[in-house]
C-alpha cells in the first residue's frame, strides 16, 4: 500500500509539472465580425510561429466590442471595422499604442442564390414588396450602408436591423431576406451560399480597419500579434480573404 501511495503521489506531481511546462500566454483579441475568417487564419498562422501564445478571438460588431471594452471586459488587442469606434477607445485613454489602419473593405449587396428578388443594386432598397436588411445604426456596416444609400438618394424600406454583418449575412443565406448590404469580404467568405451585386465605386463607401494594443495588455504577446497582422505574412492572409492592404 505504501508503494502504491508513492506511485500515485509521483504521478500527481508529474502531471502538475507537465501542465506547468505547457502553459501558454493568453492574448484576448476583440475583432470586428467582418474579420472572422481572416483573423481565424491569422490566429492559426501566428500560433504556429508563436507556440507559447494562445490567441483568444472575440468576434462581434465593432460597436458591441467598444461597449465591452469600455465596461472593462478582458481585451489586449482591438481591431475595429471603422476609425470612429477606435477613436472613442482612444478618447477614453484605453490605447497602449497608436492605432494603425491595416486593411480596407468595401460594401456589396448580398442576395440569396438565383436572386429571387431580382435585385440590381442599391436602387432596389426602397421596394416595399422586398424583405430587406441592414446592420444596425452604430454598427460600421450599418452606418456605411446608410451613407451609400444616401449618396444614391434612396430612403430604404428596411425590415430588420442586425447587430453585426455576419448575422445579416446569415439571414440572406437562409433566404429570410431578399437582400442585405454587407462587405465584399463577407460575400466572398459565403462562397455560393449568396450572390454578390457590386456597388459602383462612385456610390460605394470604403471601410478602413484600425488595430491597436490596449492598456494593460500582455506586453509581448499583444504587440507581437499586432506586428504579425501588419507584417507581409499577415497582409497576405488579409488579401486572400478579399481585404485591401495598402
Amino acid at each position: 500500500m505504501k508503494n502504491a501511495s508513492w506511485i500515485v503521489a509521483f504521478l500527481a506531481v508529474a502531471v502538475l509539472v507537465s501542465c506547468g511546462s505547457d502553459e501558454r500566454t493568453e492574448v484576448f483579441v476583440s475583432a470586428a465580425a467582418s474579420l472572422t475568417d481572416s483573423f481565424e487564419a491569422i490566429e492559426e498562422a501566428f500560433e504556429e510561429r508563436n507556440p507559447s501564445v494562445d490567441i483568444v478571438l472575440n468576434l462581434a460588431g465593432s460597436s458591441t466590442l467598444r461597449e465591452q471594452i469600455l465596461a472593462g471586459a478582458p481585451a489586449d488587442v482591438f481591431a475595429s471595422a471603422n476609425e470612429s469606434v477606435m477613436d472613442e477607445i482612444a478618447g477614453a485613454g484605453l490605447l497602449a499604442s497608436a492605432a494603425t489602419v491595416f486593411a480596407t473593405n468595401r460594401l456589396e449587396v448580398a442576395v440569396p442564390p438565383a436572386n429571387p428578388g431580382a435585385i440590381s443594386g442599391l436602387g432596389d432598397f426602397d421596394r416595399e414588396e422586398l424583405v430587406l436588411g441592414l446592420c444596425a445604426s452604430g454598427v460600421p456596416c450599418g452606418d456605411f450602408a446608410i451613407e451609400a444609400l444616401r449618396i444614391v438618394g434612396v430612403d430604404p424600406m428596411v425590415d430588420t436591423y442586425e447587430p453585426n454583418v455576419r448575422s445579416l449575412l446569415t439571414k440572406v443565406e437562409s433566404g429570410d431576406l431578399d437582400a442585405g448590404i454587407v462587405y465584399y469580404t463577407d460575400v466572398l467568405a459565403a462562397h455560393d451560399r449568396v450572390e454578390g451585386i457590386p456597388i459602383p465605386a462612385e456610390t460605394n463607401v470604403v471601410a478602413r480597419y484600425p488595430i491597436a494594443v490596449l492598456q494593460g495588455a500582455v506586453d509581448t504577446g499583444a504587440a507581437a500579434f499586432v506586428a504579425f497582422v501588419l507584417s507581409a505574412d499577415g497582409r497576405e492572409i488579409l488579401a486572400e480573404h478579399g481585404f485591401g492592404t495598402r
